[in-house]
């Protein structure tokens, strides 16, 4: 993403707040992992959204009509100590220079500062509850602003949640964002077909992810968009698997749903497929179920068409095969009305995709379901999961476990498939894996 794309999201931004505002976007903390030992930072989305900004310890401050500068950063110094240790910053000079910021200080003077910038302000973007220490940093200087009143200051009225403006922004793509989200959709292909020719019975799941990552780091991806889930037999009918460490067996199915993430945009798909390359008939029927499903359930991805659509389309080819397959007995919408289905399909079709894997933006508009729009982007999944031992389920189901998965580009005309190269059916997947063996 360049310069450009961060200052357009600001000028929005900046627009929204207006000169009786001031808005204060933190970055994540860092966690640690074990130790003196931290997880990778990753910056928080909404911050890295407005300013590309990727260090930790920093924050984003937008006051518009300050004629000193209207885009404040404060990031950590420059150290030579520090980064001979771990690695390079910024600094002052670069918060301004490489990320567009009008002015910079260091984050240490953060408590000095901020005050005088809120003095007299109507109101603070800023979204409480997502870093509840920061939340008091907030607190204090609006309680210090408060005590000057003999002084004639006046401390903002309000503060208004800068999630819920900045996630209407990131619902709906840009093209560069969706150039982006393309680029993590091809990566993520590639690497679900490694998967599927390294796949073989004695195999462990974690051996099958290695080939994963491997594609991802391989193509430009640093991360996986979220853990990767490599569930074999019965572990694909846990809906967030991620042990990943046991044995593939013979006859057995493979459910994986793993994503990359490419300049901080998510893909997410989920393929499942036999282990040893050939479905058996038991399998290959709920595979065409859950199939037919989700192509319902994209065709119904169309711009003014509501949120649920896909869901409601998906849930009435799985409930009709399901009835098809003995599986369930009775009228399909009496089944449907009494929810018999979800005891085999227990998650909804889809979810928002974007900087986050679930991606922000309300699915309801007051009471409504949210009309989709162009550059909109979602994952269209429905599944079955029928584990062993499950009441009145006939052996032959037992331990089939499948999600289908897809991300979708809400377009003018109808949608795009970003993830659509993948192998689908029966009959490409068996033919890539014969290919490999």
């Amino acid at each position: 993403m360049d310069k450009q794309e961060f200052a357009r999201r600001r000028k929005r931004l900046m627009d929204i707040v207006n000169s009786g505002g001031i808005a204060i976007q933190p970055t994540a903390p860092e966690h640690v992992r074990n130790g003196d030992v931290l997880f990778p930072h990753r910056a928080d989305s909404d911050f890295h959204y407005l300013t590309g900004f990727a260090e930790p310890e920093a924050v984003a401050v937008f006051v518009p009509d300050r004629k000193q500068g209207e885009f404040l950063l404060f990031c950590r110094e420059r150290d030579p100590a520090a980064e001979t240790w771990h690695g390079r910053r910024a600094g002052i000079e670069g918060a301004c220079e490489l990320y567009g910021a009008d002015d910079a200080f260091p984050i240490s003077d953060i408590d000095e500062i901020l005050p005088g910038l809120i003095e007299n302000k109507e109101r603070i973007f800023y979204t409480m509850g997502r870093y509840p220490e920061f939340d008091q940093h907030v607190l204090a200087w609006v309680a210090e602003v408060s005590g000057r009143k003999r002084a004639g200051v006046h401390s903002p009225e309000e503060i208004v949640s800068l999630a819920h403006h900045l996630h209407e922004m990131r619902l709906v793509k840009s093209r560069k964002e969706i150039a982006a989200m393309k680029q993590a959709a091809k990566i993520s292909v590639l690497a679900h077909e490694q998967a599927m020719r390294t796949c073989k019975p004695g195999l462990r799941e974690y051996e099958v992810e290695a080939a994963l990552l491997n594609t991802f780091m391989q193509g430009g991806s640093r991360s996986p968009a979220y853990p990767s889930i490599v569930g074999g037999g019965e572990n694909g009918c846990i809906l967030h698997y991620t042990e990943n460490n046991a044995v593939l067996n013979d006859g057995e199915l493979l459910l994986i749903d793993a994503g990359a993430e490419y300049d901080h945009y998510a893909s997410d798909i989920t393929r499942t497929f036999p282990v040893n390359g050939r479905f058996s008939s038991a399998q290959r029927d709920v595979y065409e179920v859950v199939l037919a499903a989700q192509a319902a359930a994209i065709a119904k991805v169309q711009p003014g068409n509501h949120w649920n659509d896909p869901h409601e389309a998906a849930v009435k080819v799985l409930t009709k095969g399901l009835v098809e397959l003995n599986i369930l007995k009775g009228r399909v919408p009496t089944l449907i009305k009494e929810g018999a289905y979800r005891q085999y399909y227990m998650h909804r079709t889809g979810h928002w995709l974007g900087m986050d894997v679930h991606d922000v933006g309300d699915y309801k508009v007051g009471t409504q379901w949210r009309l989709l729009e162009p550059g909109m982007v979602l994952t269209v999944e429905p599944g079955l999961y029928l584990p062993a031992g499950t009441k009145g389920l006939a052996k032959r189901w037992w331990n089939i476990g499948i999600r289908i998965e897809d991300d979708v580009l809400v377009t003018s005309s109808g949608n795009e498939v970003l993830t659509g190269a993948l192998a689908k059916s029966v009959a490409e997947i068996e033919a890539l894996m014969a290919r490999a063996a």
